[in-house]
């Protein structure tokens, strides 16, 4: 997978949970284990217990920082969870979430999916009233201007729909003071964030198989720029920022969330089936196998298969006991890293015809070294299709889609990036192929990677 090494990566996750009989922050260790696909440099998480504010966070996996000790030292009526991949801000624990902050009105926890743009005008806001940063996370902007406007309203809630006015981006957040819980999504709608019950308690997360996972039901999603508020049980909502439709990242469906999550009423498995489907329609080739690269290759794969009527198999053995700490930067180390992730099956694709779909190109040197592995096993040829339209554009919103000339596509030709990659044949999924690959969506899509039109500015 070309982002393994040198593009892309996940999002953040965030998870949070009101429950009057307590235990949340087990609960949000589930939930922060079925996010981890969202990030794996740092996680954390913070509780309010009698209102009084704890938290644990450092940097590592959910089962490496959290031990039964330090959860049942959290243990709580609210709590809130984050597991981190750095788009903003380097991989350190003080940038690890929550973040937490007490001033004058109490104690606040943050935690934040996605990026802002404003942030340099709001850094240098807070430094002339004299803030002094302890991160250098933008997340840490948002707390300070909730902070901020609380000195001068009445409740949290008025204070939190106060700041994000001043906040432009992308952002999924969910806010914890002493006594309410509070979850926000940006006007435009860039991040995922639902909402889901679970007898007596009321959680969100950044995905529906969060909630799967801890035994919650899922309720509905929350609007763009809807603000929930939950105190004592009682769930209210705010919709003082709504308006502005609807820009979802499209690239939830092709690769960051979990298959059997459900986002805006879509599948995510069988958007990327229809993505699969799309391709094998757009780019029909004689074959004697369709194989995907792990992971979020294989349903689109699955779908290739299913509609040209070659036969689906598995290619690939992926190593999931290596993480990303393991990946250096030279070029040797990472070509190494390929081989110690992935490792092709000879009894499967030795003498073959093969297609081989992944997700996306983003530099081409990884796919390269993939397409090598097939041909070292004994593929007679490998024809590569990718499930998504080349990258042409960075992405400001918090995927780590690099600038323009770190991308292939933006320096050469279709045909150019099939030479390099080593591939007998390349297609990439059409711009009107993506827009069909989530049907039932409930939303609308910001494509700017793909095409270089942003909804914001």
């Amino acid at each position: 997978m070309d982002q393994w090494q040198q593009g892309l990566h996940e999002e953040c996750g965030v998870f949070g949970v009101y429950d009057p009989k307590g235990g949340c922050a087990q609960t949000t260790y589930y939930g922060l284990y079925a996010l981890q696909h969202r990030g794996q440099e740092a996680c954390g998480i913070a509780t309010i217990n009698d209102r009084v504010q704890s938290f644990h966070k450092d940097v590592g996996l959910v089962s490496e920082v959290f031990s039964k000790e330090t959860l049942q030292q959290l243990n709580g009526t609210m709590a809130v969870g984050h597991v981190r991949y750095a788009t903003t801000g380097a991989s350190q624990r003080e940038n690890a979430q929550p973040l937490t902050i007490k001033y004058v009105k109490g104690s606040l926890a943050v935690v934040h999916n996605g990026n802002l743009l404003n942030v340099e005008e709001l850094r240098r806001s807070f430094e002339y009233q004299g803030a002094i940063f302890h991160t250098t996370s933008d997340s840490e902007l948002i707390a300070y201007a909730i902070a901020q406007a609380r000195l001068h309203t009445h409740t949290v809630e008025q204070a939190v729909t106060q700041a994000l006015a001043g906040l432009k981006g992308a952002y999924s957040l969910i806010v914890m003071s002493p006594r309410k819980l509070i979850a926000c999504r940006d006007p435009w709608g860039f991040r995922p964030l639902c909402m889901g019950r679970k007898g007596d308690a009321v959680l969100f997360a950044s995905e529906t198989c969060a909630l799967t996972s801890v035994g919650a039901v899922l309720e509905r999603e929350l609007e763009p720029g809807e603000i929930v508020v939950v105190e004592d049980g009682q769930v209210r909502s705010i919709r003082d920022h709504c308006g502005m439709g609807s820009n979802l990242c499209i690239f939830e469906y092709i690769y960051f969330a979990r298959p059997d999550s459900i986002i805006a009423g879509q599948s995510v498995h069988q958007a990327r089936v229809n993505a699969g489907r799309i391709l094998a329609r757009e780019h029909p080739v004689p074959a004697d196998l369709v194989i995907g690269v792990p992971d979020s290759g294989l349903d689109a794969a699955r779908g290739y298969a299913l509609e040209s009527g070659i036969p689906y198999g598995v290619g690939f053995v992926k190593n999931r006991y290596v993480g990303r700490t393991f990946i250096t930067p030279d070029q040797e180390s990472r070509e190494q890293a390929v081989r110690i992730k992935l490792s092709a099956l000879s009894s499967e694709v030795a003498g073959k015809r093969v297609v081989m779909v992944d997700d996306s190109i983003v530099r081409g040197t990884t796919c390269k070294q993939i397409i090598s592995l097939l041909r070292e096993a004994g593929a007679t040829q490998v024809h590569m299709r990718v499930s998504s339209p080349p990258f042409i554009a960075p992405c400001y919103f918090g995927t780590d889609i690099p600038d323009k000339e770190r991308l292939i596509a933006c320096h050469h030709s279709l045909e150019e990036i099939r030479e390099i990659a080593g591939a007998d044949s390349l297609g990439f999924l059409s711009l009107e192929g993506l827009h069909q690959l989530a049907p039932d969506a409930q939303c609308g899509f910001c494509d700017g990677c793909f095409t270089g039109r942003y909804p914001v500015e």
